[in-house]
């Protein structure tokens, strides 16, 4: 492993690592606006939800590296402290980018990448029609973090009111990820986006309790062949199967076969947790034991 002192590696060098490897990250499509009514549009990947009582957005704009000036976005806010956050969907990621050149200070936008600005209902900033998720919002304070070059300043955000378009829903009444097809962003060029195959599930440990990779049999549990993510699929099973279990599979003579060698055994497992018969190769792999 690499050892890396922040203090003494760069703030360039630092940046990139950051965007890199702290990823992917949604995007605030931050819609604001100046004292004389000029708006103004740009998005930020330091970015996330906190909390919903109140219900909070936090993004940064940070200041420039370079010379340390201050983004448009951030003089605006401090003019009129609301701002509409725009979720990002990939028909309209092109534009979005177009969006981040730092054109000079009262040029448009909107009117730059294309965009449809509407009427906010609470808020003075503009709402960008092509987003399917808007959020109107207040800002209730800016944290500066240090006032140095590359340092974020903290946009604390209290939703105000939220526009949502009902064709991203699915029959349950939620966002669906492949209708909303979020862009999330990453380093360098990367982007990935929530529709195909760039996403997966993992079912949440809170109404089970797991018994653990540490309640794994030793044989499994320190096995060379299942990976770290193969025994926390393991682990989240609620309990290990009995022997009766295992002794029922000890009549199929294909496993039986499969349980004098320890890679093959093992290799069929692993088949069996991809295709989401995790309990199964759990009995699969506790032939062993009995």
């Amino acid at each position: 492993m690499k050892e890396i002192n922040p203090e003494t590696y760069g703030n360039p060098q630092l940046f990139k690592l950051l965007l890199e490897g702290v990823a992917p990250r949604p995007i605030a499509f931050a819609s604001t606006i100046d004292k004389d009514g000029n708006p103004n549009l740009s998005p930020f990947s330091f970015y996330n939800a906190f909390g919903v009582n109140p219900t909070t957005l936090i993004f940064s704009p940070s200041r420039r590296g370079r010379d340390n000036t201050t983004k448009h976005t951030l003089d605006n806010l401090r003019e009129v402290p609301e701002v509409v956050l725009n979720a990002v969907s990939y028909s309209m990621v092109h534009q979005m980018s177009l969006s981040s050149t730092e054109y000079a200070k009262g040029v448009n936008e909107f009117e730059k990448a294309g965009f449809t600005a509407i009427e906010s209902v609470k808020v003075k900033p503009f709402r960008v029609k092509e987003s399917p998720l808007q959020f109107e919002c207040k800002v209730r304070e800016i944290i500066e973090i240090s006032g140095k070059p590359g340092s974020g300043n903290l946009v604390v955000c209290e939703i105000l009111c939220i526009h949502l378009d009902e064709n991203i829903l699915d029959v349950k009444g939620g966002i669906d990820p492949d209708k909303i097809d979020l862009v999330g962003r990453m380093g360098g060029d990367y982007y990935v986006r929530t529709s195909g195959d760039a996403k997966f599930t993992i079912p949440k440990p809170l109404t089970t309790l797991g018994i653990g990779v540490d309640g794994l049999p030793e044989s499994i549990r320190l096995s060379e062949y299942l990976t770290g993510n193969e025994l926390g699929q393991l682990g989240n099973i609620e309990q290990l199967p009995g022997s009766d279990e295992i002794q029922g599979l000890k009549e199929n003579k294909k496993l039986i076969k499969l349980a004098s060698n320890t890679l093959a055994l093992h290799s069929y497992a692993k088949s069996l947790i991809k295709t989401g018969d995790v309990y199964q190769a759990l009995q699969v792999l506790m032939m062993t034991e009995y």
